[in-house]
């Protein structure tokens, strides 16, 4: 293929492939602010002194987690209709990421929270914090910046799994490309702009998220 026919074609199909871009956009917002508030419950109960919470919570992480994403996807979007409950395609695959994805910011989570020095836990008791106001002014500050690392690349790989919730009709970056290779014919140049635009997001989220660990990071030694 000529470099003036791909940057024609380009040209064509890139306002498509923007809009099904911004929908990517909001399904991985939208889905990993889910994971995150999900996981974190699910740290909480499995670091839970109560086994029965503990043992529940481990097992929802084991299933979850067991499952492939698509499956999950599947049962939200085909399944629950069949129960009475009926979500468009967006809806259902943001809770279908957000629930794949709240094992993963569980383990995050958990591993941040254990990762803390038993001296801020004396600490905070010998100053009188009850269990929650530890959790959350001492606690969970330092956890997260311990977690971001992980936490940052579950973002990342969210973006790219979003591409996922084509299967299930959404109107995703993914799901545009494939509707226009089909009818078009054009599929190097289809995929290749959507392999760029995938690119082009998710970079600068690594980067982002590399300068925010060397801050931490620096603001820690300081």
């Amino acid at each position: 293929m000529k470099l003036a026919e791909f940057l024609q074609n380009a040209q064509d199909f890139l306002p498509i492939l923007l809009q099904g871009a911004w929908v990517t956009i909001q399904i991985t917002v939208l889905s990993f602010l889910l994971s995150s508030v999900l996981g974190l419950v699910l740290a909480l109960l499995k670091l839970s002194p109560i086994r029965a919470l503990s043992w529940a919570a481990s097992t929802v992480i084991n299933v979850i987690r067991g499952l492939p994403i698509i499956v999950q996807l599947f049962y939200i979007y085909f399944v629950l209709p069949e129960m009475g409950i009926h979500l468009t395609a967006f809806q259902a695959g943001v809770i279908g990421m957000g629930i794949a994805y709240s094992a993963y910011q569980a383990e995050n989570f958990r591993t941040g929270i254990i990762a803390v020095d038993q001296g801020q836990r004396e600490a905070s008791e010998a100053l009188g914090m009850r269990s929650f106001m530890m959790m959350r002014r001492v606690i969970l500050p330092q956890a997260f910046r311990i977690a971001l690392p992980p936490y940052g690349n579950t973002l990342v790989m969210m973006l790219k799994d979003s591409s996922l919730v084509s299967t299930i009709t959404v109107a995703e970056m993914t799901r545009q490309g494939q509707l226009i290779a089909s009818s078009t014919f054009q599929n190097m140049t289809v995929y290749t702009l959507v392999a760029l635009l995938y690119l082009l997001m998710s970079l600068p989220l690594v980067y982002g998220l590399r300068r925010m660990e060397q801050r931490l990071s620096r603001r820690k030694k300081a």
